[in-house]
């Protein structure tokens, strides 16, 4: 199987250009491609997965990637899958953002001799001057196009800002400075980013004359990797100190029966023979699935033995022994009254519930247990002795967790 059918099979390409060229690219280590990471965010999350997985998957094939940092483009905001207008971030903020995401990038693309690259955009937008955009770029654009493409479509009923307006503008001005600087010849995006890919391939033909060589190919980011990137609880970051490892795995163990194969194919490196073997797996073999999952993902981002530890302790929270490694709040003599802390108290310094009343609602729908058991009662109560016991596991639901301490 080529790298190239290989992306197909694992349900990673929705469409391209130029296929049979981009095969040729790709298949022989020919390419030098980049995808964009606008600096949101001081951490990476699981929505950005699928593309590192990719980055990391044809740079073994031989090809260069290019991480582009959108220090530039962070300043207006991409309005692709937004209803409002994104908030203005600082300069300062940008920058910071961005030196996060250099470093988490190195886990998983060997930017070492040349064999990667990683630049920010904001090195050739913000010397831009306006008029000489105008000039020079504006028109190779037609703004009735441009309002047809989908990432404008959904926006025209609530208003698109003119600052939003120029982001397909300022992407595609990135695929030409790639193309122009680094012989960047292929760019990936999720397909909420079509539109703007196709407008920086036009733009490089058309400024540099039709033999430029130029292709796009979208991923299912958007429809299947960004959506994995939020829960309930907002954000899975990539970042432990914002997402434990322990968590990290908890998330992908916790996948939907009908979404783990799919995970396993996009975003983990098994071989496709192993993975098509679990086809027909149900039952008590799709949690074995889940843990293959939540394993092989956990070890990419933050290591074997972190992925290790967070597997023994899932286990062990499972079967009511002794789960070390899973988040802890610690519970002061602040917290108590009379000595005790009551079951609300508690859910709300764990951080767990958000209010009393929103704990006393979880414990009266019979959503909350300590070290397996269900607490009914509200007034239950707790001392000092109670929680320093070797595990003191306060439940909320399915999917929260927390090893109560106190100090």
């Amino acid at each position: 199987m080529t790298v190239y059918d290989e992306l197909v099979a694992r349900g990673l390409i929705a469409q391209v250009t130029d296929e049979e060229e981009i095969k040729e690219l790709i298949n022989n280590g020919k390419a030098t491609f980049y995808i964009g990471f606008d600096p949101t965010a001081d951490s990476l999350h699981v929505g950005h997965f699928m593309a590192l997985c990719l980055m990391k998957r044809l740079q073994m094939a031989g090809n260069r990637p290019i991480a582009l940092i959108g220090g530039g483009t962070g300043m207006v905001g991409d309005p692709s899958g937004r209803t409002d207008m994104r908030q203005m971030m600082t300069p300062e903020t940008i920058q910071h953002n961005c030196d996060c995401f250099k470093e988490q990038m190195s886990r998983f693309i060997d930017f070492s001799e040349g064999k990667a690259l990683m630049v920010n955009n904001a090195d050739w937008l913000l010397d831009l001057n306006y008029v000489e955009v105008l000039r020079e770029v504006g028109p190779h654009f037609s703004v009735n196009n441009m309002l047809r493409a989908e990432c404008y479509k959904q926006r025209m009923e609530k208003g698109l800002s003119f600052l939003e307006f120029n982001y397909m503008i300022m992407q595609s001005y990135d695929f030409y400075e790639l193309f122009r600087k680094y012989g960047c010849n292929m760019q990936f995006g999720g397909d909420d980013q079509w539109s703007n890919m196709l407008g920086g391939t036009e733009l490089i033909r058309r400024k540099l004359g039709k033999n430029a060589y130029a292709m796009t190919i979208t991923l299912l980011l958007n429809s299947e990797g960004k959506k994995m990137g939020k829960t309930q609880s907002g954000a899975v970051w990539l970042d432990p100190a914002k997402t434990s490892p322990f968590e990290f795995y908890q998330y992908w163990r916790n996948v939907g029966d009908a979404d783990v194969l799919k995970c396993l194919r996009m975003l983990t490196f098994l071989p496709l023979e192993q993975i098509n073997e679990m086809d027909h797996w149900e039952g008590s073999q799709l949690n074995t699935a889940k843990e293959i999952l939540a394993f092989e993902l956990t070890k990419l981002v933050h290591g074997e033995e972190e992925a290790a530890k967070a597997q023994e302790s899932a286990r062990a929270l499972f079967s009511g022994g002794n789960a070390a490694d899973m988040p802890t709040a610690a519970v002061s003599a602040d917290d108590l009254q009379d000595g005790k802390i009551d079951i609300l108290g508690l859910l709300v310094a764990s951080g767990l519930c958000t209010s009393r009343g929103d704990a006393r609602r979880n414990v009266q729908q019979g959503g909350v247990s300590v070290n397996g058991e269900k607490i009914t009662d509200i007034a239950t109560a707790y001392t000092p002795e109670d929680l320093n016991v070797a595990d003191f596991v306060l439940r909320r639901g399915k999917k929260k967790y927390c090893k109560i301490i106190f100090r």
